[in-house]
């Protein structure tokens, strides 16, 4: 088992920054991907960005592409998010996620992940 908790979400007006981190606890000797997505009220939860064990590879949605930064310290057991030039339409709930595999192939699919955590309120004024 692998729990996930996230923080860094708030009130953020538009053109601000946060930094979302995500710590691992539990099975964390395993070699896992790490993702990022979100969910606004009324719709389905979205691909935010994800990363491969090293680091090295990531891969993020057209829609944060130069604006929002995934990363990770596994030292630290954590993957960060860091977000700028936030929009309004950035404002959801945002869940970190984790697949434990040997081969990891940064997935943009929900359902290819295998632990998520509580989620984390970001809301972006305008």
């Amino acid at each position: 088992q692998v729990q996930l908790v996230e923080s860094g979400g708030g009130l953020v007006q538009a053109g601000g920054s946060l930094r979302l981190s995500c710590v691992a606890s539990g099975r964390t000797s395993s070699r896992y991907c790490m993702g990022w997505f979100r969910q606004a009220p009324g719709k389905g939860r979205e691909f935010v960005a994800s990363i491969n064990w090293g680091g090295g590879d990531t891969t993020a949605a057209d829609s944060v592409k130069g604006r929002f930064t995934i990363a990770r310290d596994n030292a630290k057991n954590t993957v960060y998010l860091q977000m700028n030039s936030l929009k309004p339409e950035d404002t959801a709930v945002y869940y970190c996620a984790a697949e434990v595999t040997s081969i990891c192939s940064t997935s943009t699919i929900p359902g290819d992940y295998d632990y998520w955590g509580q989620g984390t309120q970001v809301t972006v004024s305008s």
